[in-house]
């Protein structure tokens, strides 16, 4: 034996003999039970995530200058619609915990923990400030909290799918181990979020319950209720229209839950907050301002200014911009309509150059990407523009909606010719009979632009692999099964016959045919088992069905191009030439990509470059769409987005309005 062969043998021997010995130790450690966190674990682990979570929303407190130089001093108080609420006695021992008053941050936090159960409900109209608070009772809550308390932790309602989570414990530990991975650290012990979530160590603060569609808000507020211990906390925002509603509907309130609305500023207290925003030496028409509005001199100012959302508006435009305030006072002794439409004017522009892209991971409140102010008011005017004209809702955007406001014919023909050319193309060239391949290609087609028309009507799907219905699809697969394996004999015999002679046209007639129709039946059969509808219940986001019907697609083309591979090496087997074969794997894509009832994906792709083309979108509209989501302009219900502030909306179709009016006034005579 060499002494090569003899260093490769001492080798082996010593890296089977590591690797047997990594095998057992590995089989030890997952017999063995998994080691308990132990209440120094769970103590660390708790002051991380507080230091995470404060360092999170610290950031976007500074950016939305929530605390700049102290909350907005909102009155809130107990709601008066005991429909929305438990017994008192249950909620704060028969005392009035929010009494309407000037509350200061600090005194919300203390009515919070003073609260036996501290559950707590923030109601609101649109731009009522339920956000802020949550967001600024968050950081209070963390600033002043004590050894042994919660971890308060916000999370959007939208991300809880009480299907896939029916607990509100399981789905916090899947929110902690996704968002905030450090918590998963190998010195901190196994378990951690699991622990945290189950041990009842967190604070849920769940935001925008409003966001979700009807059923998805009564689904939740019954899986809270099912979820919540006797000593387990929570606050939570919504609208008050739609929380009426899911409440109506669960006939149920949440329990133990202290339920609050803003109340009106008065024009004092409004004058002062914007006084503490401003330098200590600001323009010289602020005093002016301010005077006007303290004495009631300008009366629409005051009414603007009552609310959190009127307050937000002039300093964001105004202070936060350093832009001359001259024009507050000309429009505060106006009318608040006018008032309110010029902040909107100045809006769009102040949060574009506020909230610059995030640099790194995605924020809530900033943007992906960099957008101008002229792009962003003008595309929006143009969605306002859609939903100013459809006849159903004029409130709920849906992307998949945006592929019927413009003509499908173009998009159709275009598509049709260039898949057909493609496939006229292949045959031609690589079968070497241009008869046949133009013979394909027309037939391609005429099968895009026929059978395309529906696309752009259809809504999104999602694919679901429960084995419900899997023989029902296959029954109702079977009729048009055969009608495609009639249409591939035909074309198979054609093609044979014309390749080499009638014997081998019937060979590839029984080939093909057989081929075409199981082929088509399994597809088919697979699209309808697992196609179903992307439903209110299971669209949690825009996003989120924009992602399943792609996914869908992706299903289907794969099902088609399996079968059109299976498909190419048959004919091939048959004697014909591999091209041709490659040809009817072709045809297999193509079937795989029309079948099906949901392709609203592909109908955006199709129509989404002709509205960049012409200006009114851009050709990343979805990741505009979540922009103007993160800037504050728009809102998502479900699977749709809306306008934060109507007012905004309004707004931008009065303009839109007053612009075709003016290209419609006739141009005098000279």
């Amino acid at each position: 034996m060499g002494f090569a062969t003899f260093v490769a043998t001492v080798t082996s021997v010593v890296t089977l003999g590591s690797g047997v010995r990594q095998l057992l130790s590995w089989w030890r450690e997952h017999r063995a039970p998994a080691r308990a966190p132990t209440s120094a674990d769970i103590d660390t682990a708790k002051d991380i995530l507080a230091g995470l979570v404060s360092e999170q929303w610290r950031e976007e407190t500074v950016l939305r200058s929530l605390g700049d130089p102290e909350p907005m001093p909102l009155p809130w108080r107990s709601t008066e619609r005991r429909e929305l609420v438990d017994h008192p006695g249950i909620i704060a021992k028969g005392a009035v915990a929010f009494p309407g008053l000037p509350m200061h941050i600090k005194d919300m936090a203390c009515g919070f923990r003073a609260l036996p159960c501290r559950r707590l409900v923030i109601l609101g109209g649109p731009g009522t400030g339920k956000t802020t608070l949550a967001v600024q009772l968050l950081l209070e809550l963390l600033r002043t909290r004590e050894p042994g308390e919660r971890v308060p932790v916000l999370v959007s309602a939208a991300r809880w799918d009480e299907r896939v989570h029916p607990r509100l414990q399981d789905w916090l530990a899947a929110f902690l181990a996704m968002d905030y991975p450090a918590l998963r650290a190998e010195a901190l012990g196994p378990g951690i979020p699991e622990a945290l979530a189950a041990r009842g160590e967190l604070l849920p603060v769940i935001d925008g319950l409003d966001e979700l569609p009807d059923h998805a808000r009564t689904d939740m507020l019954r899986a809270l209720n099912r979820s919540l211990c006797e000593n387990d906390e929570l606050i939570l925002t919504c609208r008050t229209e739609q929380f009426a509603e899911s409440v109506d509907e669960l006939g149920d309130v949440l329990t133990a839950s202290a339920v609050i609305e803003p109340q009106p500023m008065d024009a004092v207290a409004a004058a002062d907050y914007l006084e503490a925003c401003l330098p200590p030496v600001p323009r010289p028409a602020w005093s002016q301002v301010l005077h006007a509005l303290r004495t009631g001199a300008a009366p629409a100012l005051a009414q603007v200014t009552s609310t959190s959302l009127g307050l937000w508006l002039v300093r964001v435009t105004y202070i936060a911009t350093r832009a001359d305030p001259a024009p507050l006072l000309e429009y505060g002794k106006g009318s608040a309509a006018e008032l309110h439409d010029h902040l909107c004017d100045e809006l769009i522009p102040a949060l574009v150059s506020a909230r610059p892209p995030a640099d790194g991971p995605a924020q809530p409140f900033r943007p992906q990407h960099a957008w101008t102010p002229e792009q962003v008011d003008r595309w929006l005017t143009y969605l306002c523009r859609e939903l100013s004209a459809s006849e159903v809702d004029t409130r709920d955007l849906a992307w998949w909606h945006l592929a019927r406001h413009i003509s499908t014919w173009p998009v159709r023909w275009g598509s049709g010719i260039a898949v057909g050319a493609v496939v006229a193309l292949v045959c031609a060239v690589l079968g070497g009979v241009p008869v046949v391949g133009v013979g394909f290609g027309v037939l391609s087609m005429l099968l895009i632009v026929l059978t395309t028309g529906s696309w752009f009507r259809e809504a999104p799907g999602h694919a679901d692999f429960h084995l419900r219905g899997m023989i029902l699809g296959l029954v109702k697969a079977l009729p048009a099964g055969i009608l495609v394996g009639v249409l591939g004999a035909v074309i198979g015999w054609l093609t044979g016959t014309l390749l080499r002679d009638p014997h081998m046209g019937m060979t590839a007639a029984r080939q093909v045919g057989l081929l075409s129709g199981i082929g088509f039946v399994v597809v088919l059969s697979l699209v309808q088992w697992v196609e179903r509808p992307a439903t209110d219940a299971s669209a949690r986001s825009p996003r989120s069905t924009w992602l399943a019907d792609r996914n869908l697609t992706a299903i289907r083309i794969a099902g088609g191009l399996a079968v059109g591979v299976i498909g190419a090496f048959v004919v091939w087997g048959t004697g014909l030439s591999f091209p041709v074969g490659l040809a009817c794997g072709l045809v297999g894509v193509l079937i795989g990509l029309l079948v099906g009832r949901h392709h609203a994906w592909l109908a955006y792709n199709l129509t989404v470059p002709r509205l960049a083309t012409r200006g009114s979108l851009p050709l990343r509209a979805m990741n505009f769409l979540d922009d103007a989501h993160r800037l504050g302009l728009l809102r998502t219900e479900g699977p749709y987005y809306q306008f934060r502030h109507v007012e905004l909306q309004e707004h931008l179709a009065r303009q839109l309005a007053e612009k075709k009016h003016r290209h419609r006034e006739p141009v005098p005579l000279a």
